[in-house]
C-alpha cells in the first residue's frame, strides 16, 4: 500500500507515468469510465477547498466509483475533539482510499501512519501540495511538450505557498531547470527550500522584486495568490496582497510562447481582461487536474486497465 505526501514520494520514471496515464485518461476516458467500479474515495477537508476537493470526487465519480466525506472541520467530529489518527482509522473501515487537506503541517503524515487505505494528502497548510504539483506537471506538459530545459518563475506568495513549495521540489528532478523568484522581501522563498533543494542541487536561480523584469525570459510564469489566511494580521495582509497584478500591459512584455499558470482560487493578482489571452492556462490547468487525480487514484489503488 502507498500514499503520497510530497512529489519525492514518486520516483521521476513513476511521475512520468502517472502523467502519461492522465494524457491517455484525457484521450481515452471511455476506457477507464468503470475501473473504480465499486470503490470509494473519502474526502477529509479540514479547511475550504473549491478545486482540490471537488476536482478529487469528480475523478472518482468519472472512474465509476462513490464518493463520501466532510468539507470542513466544523462538520466532522474534528470539531468535538477526534483526533486525525482516530479519525483515519474510522474511516479505513468505510473507504477504499482517502484525500485530506489540513491547516496543519504534518497532519495527512500521521493519517497515514495509522490508515489502513493509501492517504493523498490533498495539502497540508504552507508545506506541500503534491496533486497540484501533478497537475502543474501535467498541463506544462501537455502545452510545452517536455519538462525540461525551461526557465520558471515564480510570483507571489513563495513564503507560504505549498504549491510553490510542491513544484520546486518536483522540477528540480528535470535537467536544465532554471527558477526566477519573484516576490516582495517577506514574502520570499524559505531558507530551507532555498538552501536544501535549489543550493544542494545547484540549480540555478535568481530572486527579483518586480515582475516586469522577469517576463520577458519566461517560458511559464507561475503566479500565486497572497494567502489572507496564513497571515497572522490583518494589516500585513492588506499591505501585501495587491503587491503584483499581472495585466494585458505586463503580458505585453512576455514572450509569444509563455503560458501563465495558477493554482487558484485568484483574488486581485490576475486581472479579468487576461483570462482572454492564448497564453492563460489557469482554467485548462484545472481540467488537466481531474485527468491526473484519476490517474493517481489508479495508480495508488494498483487497478490496471487494458
Amino acid at each position: 500500500m502507498r500514499h503520497l505526501m510530497s512529489p519525492l514520494d514518486l520516483s521521476v520514471e513513476e511521475l512520468d507515468d502517472v502523467l502519461h496515464l492522465a494524457q491517455d485518461i484525457e484521450a481515452h476516458p471511455a476506457k477507464y469510465a468503470h475501473a473504480c467500479d465499486g470503490k470509494t474515495l473519502a474526502t477529509l477537508f479540514y479547511e475550504p477547498s473549491t478545486r482540490t476537493r471537488l476536482s478529487h470526487e469528480a475523478a472518482m465519480l468519472k472512474l465509476g466509483g462513490n464518493i463520501m466525506g466532510f468539507s470542513s472541520a466544523n462538520s466532522s467530529s474534528a470539531s468535538k475533539g477526534e483526533s486525525v489518527s482516530d479519525t483515519i482509522r474510522t474511516v479505513s473501515c468505510y473507504a477504499d482510499i482517502c484525500a485530506m487537506r489540513h491547516p496543519k503541517e504534518g497532519a495527512p503524515m500521521v493519517a497515514c501512519r495509522h490508515s489502513s487505505i493509501p492517504v493523498i494528502n490533498a495539502g497540508d497548510g504552507g508545506h506541500q501540495h503534491p496533486t497540484q504539483t501533478l497537475t502543474d506537471l501535467l498541463t506544462i506538459l501537455n502545452l510545452k511538450g517536455r519538462l525540461h530545459n525551461m526557465t520558471i518563475g515564480l510570483c507571489g506568495d513563495l513564503k507560504f505557498g505549498r504549491t510553490v513549495h510542491s513544484l520546486i521540489h518536483a522540477l528540480v528532478r528535470y535537467t536544465g531547470i532554471k527558477f526566477v523568484l519573484i516576490s516582495p522581501e517577506e514574502l520570499k522563498l524559505p531558507d530551507y527550500i532555498r538552501n536544501d533543494v535549489l543550493d544542494k542541487k545547484n540549480v540555478p536561480y535568481k530572486e527579483v522584486v518586480r515582475l516586469e523584469e522577469a517576463l520577458p525570459e519566461l517560458d511559464i510564469l507561475y503566479m500565486t495568490r497572497v494567502q489572507k489566511e496564513r497571515f497572522f494580521n490583518e494589516e500585513d495582509y492588506v499591505r501585501m496582497k495587491d503587491f503584483y497584478i499581472l495585466d494585458k500591459e505586463k503580458m505585453a512584455l512576455a514572450p509569444e510562447d509563455m503560458y501563465v499558470l495558477h493554482p487558484l482560487p485568484r483574488v486581485n493578482e490576475i486581472a479579468v481582461e487576461v483570462d482572454d489571452d492564448p497564453r492563460a492556462a489557469y482554467f485548462k490547468q484545472v481540467q488537466y487536474g481531474v485527468y491526473v487525480r484519476m490517474a493517481l487514484i489508479l495508480t495508488l489503488l494498483d487497478i490496471h486497465v487494458d
